[in-house]
């Protein structure tokens, strides 16, 4: 076993037991308000993305000939499984178990999924971005993201203890970034991904303190590379003249242009509270992927601007809780884990509505929580896993209470209750006649020293009398 494997175990051993230690004598509120806002925030988005998700694939559900809960429920059912797979992180594994070996082994299987589609992928809409598994077709990029944050947030934690520099420092970023990114966008042309995986690297960068020069020189460097990738692919700069212009699509607005266009709509018939729930016009097979990557668009048409604003509200009200979470960690590998999991989620959320709105070219990515899909919720559910399990972690013993918790106290022998305790005086051996020299020290300092000594024998040689008489003499001077 390596020493890094074995350092590893040692601290999420030691983390359990700080974790019950700290969680016996109670969480701080600073720790379990961020906590609680997270999950709050999180179900009421899970709960607004079913709502909408049954709303938007009635009409599709009804065409096709199934039920008007098909969709609906299979998104329950990976809703149900992501919050089981978040529970489990949050409660049962501590954070720093990906710190070590673990994260390597999401990191490869990832690798390995990526490969797998890019050699018996399914294209779908131009795209081959999906893998079916057993008549279940699954979007492995969606899991990718999460070994890349992963990865970030352990590189910043060897940055920060000194064990990862020069050329090893160099040789990781190549392999684990540069290399499966380009990999992604080769065989998948997955612009928007990997843009939401590069917005969670910054994040971890940024939280791990990096000069803001390095950030900045970084971000050129990626917006450089994204121009040139638009540029050499003509399907890219077709999709940016046509986000300029969707009317001029070639097609009159009923080319590659019709999808955004009829977004629009959507959100010029809502106004400001919307037609109503259930009343959108777009989803009767106007808009395309009403139910998914437009989602937000049949949220405007249907709850207005109000409704847009709410869900907006909600997705910074869980940047909040994310970042505030990430600044309660207690090392850098939390930090940055749940920050660039928090950035990732939200930045992704933002990019999908400003696609709708026609901020930004399409990029195909779903919100999170609220599209319908399953790869996508459940790797947003096991992201708020990871989030949850920093802030879980976060409950830590105080330096105090880790002193008072390591003292041995040795308890001694307890006295006889039947037998009073009694002060034993050691005599003199220099007491004369019974008296020693600090029982006349306190007859005379109770006395005020003008009582004569109670026994009449004499002290040192010298008579009761002779002391009277000198106590005398003391009072007259």
């Amino acid at each position: 076993m390596s020493s890094e494997t074995t350092g590893t175990a040692s601290r999420v051993s030691e983390a359990r037991d700080v974790r019950m230690q700290a969680d016996a004598r109670g969480v701080p509120a600073s720790i379990m308000m961020p906590r609680l806002m997270l999950i709050v925030t999180t179900l009421c988005l899970v709960l607004f993305g079913l709502v909408m998700v049954f709303s938007a694939s009635t009409v599709q559900q009804i065409a096709s000939g199934s039920s008007i809960l098909s969709s609906v429920g299979k998104q329950a059912v990976w809703v149900l499984a992501g919050a089981l797979g978040a529970y489990g992180l949050a409660r049962f594994v501590p954070y720093q178990v990906w710190e070590g070996r673990w994260s390597n082994v999401v990191w490869v299987g990832a690798c390995l999924l990526l490969l797998a589609v890019a050699a018996f992928g399914t294209e779908i809409y131009g795209a081959k971005r999906w893998l079916y598994i057993g008549g279940m077709s699954m979007q492995p990029s969606e899991f990718a993201k999460i070994a890349f944050v992963l990865m970030a947030a352990k590189m910043m934690q060897k940055l920060d203890e000194g064990t990862l520099r020069g050329g090893h420092l160099v040789a990781f970023i190549i392999i684990v970034f540069m290399i499966p990114i380009a990999v992604l966008l080769k065989t998948q042309s997955d612009l928007g991904t990997t843009l939401i995986i590069l917005l969670g690297v910054i994040a971890v960068l940024w939280l791990a303190e990096i000069p803001l020069a390095l950030i900045v020189g970084g971000v050129a460097l990626v917006g450089v590379l994204g121009v040139l990738a638009i540029a050499l692919g003509g399907f890219r700069s077709a999709r940016i003249q046509v986000w300029l212009n969707p009317w001029n699509d070639g097609s009159d607005g009923f080319g590659t242009g019709f999808q955004i266009i009829r977004s629009m709509y959507a959100f010029a018939s809502g106004g400001l509270t919307g037609v109503g729930l259930g009343y959108s016009h777009e989803k009767y097979l106007y808009l395309p992927m009403a139910d998914s990557d437009f989602i937000f668009s049949v949220v405007g048409e249907e709850l207005g601007l109000l409704g847009c604003v709410a869900l907006i509200v909600l997705f910074l009200l869980f940047l909040f809780a994310g970042l505030a979470i990430a600044h309660k960690a207690p090392d850098m590998f939390g930090r940055t884990l749940a920050g660039g999991m928090t950035v990732m989620l939200v930045g992704q959320a933002f990019l999908n509505m400003s696609c709708a709105c026609g901020l930004l070219p399409t990029t195909g990515k779903p919100l999170p929580f609220v599209s319908s899909g399953g790869s996508s919720m459940l790797a947003s559910m096991i992201m708020v896993g990871y989030i949850l399990s920093v802030s879980f972690g976060s409950n830590t013993l105080t330096t105090y209470e880790k002193r008072r918790n390591d003292l041995r106290v040795v308890s001694a022998k307890p006295a006889r209750e039947s037998q009073p305790t009694r002060r034993r005086v050691q005599k003199d051996p220099a007491d004369i006649g019974g008296v020693s020299w600090d029982s006349f020290s306190r007859r005379r300092t109770n006395a005020g020293s003008d009582l004569p000594l109670a026994s009449g024998r004499s002290t040192n040689g010298r008579s009761s009398e002779s002391s009277t008489s000198s106590g005398s003499r003391r009072r007259r001077s």
